[in-house]
């Protein structure tokens, strides 16, 4: 066994180094599966106990502000502020507080009645999960009694309801609600699996719903998300990983692969040369396309060691990992002078 060579450590280095917050300095992203689930659930649940549900209402005008008028909140499934309908209110008045017709009120995304057991009836001194943040928004109150804890399922357009008894959150809320649940499940386990608020398939032998998957790798994070995620690191303790990085879903559960938003899943060292690696997460064959003529390849750890020796390639033929324990690995291709690295994760 050898180990790579320096620039390739200093290059994984400065990766994992500066890619992602400060937040994730004490959690093994090298982890995978259930084991990256696991570390992340121990590190989001250290969060504020004492948080109140009074103390969202006075959250969420900082961290639901509207990004284009400072003086507005967002509210979740709204979609159009001038139909002259404001059930259908995207933006609307901080102090349009209450729950009469056109004010605006607090939705649970993961409704309370459909965790297991039920989050119960919450007042202005509840704590704990009925006060998560990350999981509440300013709604409509008539929306929000039109969702109701109707379970989410597959739509496209503007929010309503789909199938029969159904909610669609629309096309601009279904990434936001993917990542609320997979934060809620990550979290809070089997109290909140996926598929007591969603309709779906499964994502082969896990816990989480194809559906949300899919919304996750469609719908990336924006900066409103990135606002309230900031936020609430600092009033309430804890950040949402799955808007951090939407890939770290794809390395827990598998599916349509996400927006890796720190980068740590690609590592190009000279753009002379570009290749494609399919599909990632990999379970037995790893196959790979280029417009390089490529001369041999190698595996390392994630510790530099080298696990796979050279290996010429011939004919684009696949790479078979069978032989290789389930983790996050490097593979370094070569052609002449150049070399492109890339991370695969094996599951």
């Amino acid at each position: 066994m050898k180990f790579i060579f320096l620039p390739l450590l200093t290059l994984l280095l400065i990766s994992n180094t500066f890619a992602q917050q400060p937040y994730y300095s004490d959690v093994n992203l090298n982890l995978t599966g259930q084991d990256l689930y696991f570390e992340l659930q121990g590190k989001i649940d250290q969060a504020s106990n004492s948080f109140t549900y009074g103390d969202v209402r006075d959250a969420v005008l900082i961290s639901d502000e509207d990004t284009s008028n400072s003086n507005n909140v967002l509210l979740v499934y709204g979609y159009n502020d001038s139909d002259g309908n404001c059930t259908t209110d995207r933006s609307r008045d901080k102090g349009d507080f209450g729950g009469s017709t056109c004010q605006w009120n607090r939705e649970h995304v993961f409704a309370r009645s459909n965790a297991n057991p039920p989050m119960g009836n919450v007042d202005n001194n509840t704590t704990g999960i009925g006060a998560d943040p990350h999981n509440i928004r300013p709604s409509d109150q008539q929306m929000n009694n039109n969702k109701a804890n109707k379970k989410f399922a597959s739509g496209n357009g503007n929010a309503g309801n789909v199938g029969s008894g159904d909610w669609y959150p629309g096309d601009e809320w279904k990434g936001d609600v993917a990542r609320m649940i997979m934060y809620m499940y990550t979290r809070y386990g089997d109290r909140c699996l996926p598929s007591l608020t969603g309709v779906g398939s499964l994502q082969g032998s896990t816990e989480m719903l194809q559906l949300f998957l899919q919304w996750n790798a469609e719908d990336p994070v924006t900066l409103f998300e990135d606002q309230r995620n900031d936020y609430f690191e600092t009033l309430y303790g804890n950040r949402n990983p799955f808007i951090d990085n939407p890939y770290l879903a794809t390395v827990i559960w598998g599916g349509i692969p996400a927006e890796d938003r720190w980068d740590l899943f690609s590592i190009n060292e000279f753009n002379k040369a570009s290749i494609t690696i399919y599909p990632n997460p990999v379970t037995e064959t790893l196959y790979y396309e280029t417009s390089t003529t490529l001369d041999a390849y190698s595996i390392y750890d994630v510790f530099g060691k080298e696990i796979v020796t050279n290996q010429l390639l011939q004919n684009a033929e696949p790479i078979h990992l069978s032989a290789l324990q389930k983790g996050i690995y490097l593979i370094e291709f070569t052609s002449e002078e150049k070399r492109i690295i890339k991370k695969i994760i094996i599951e």
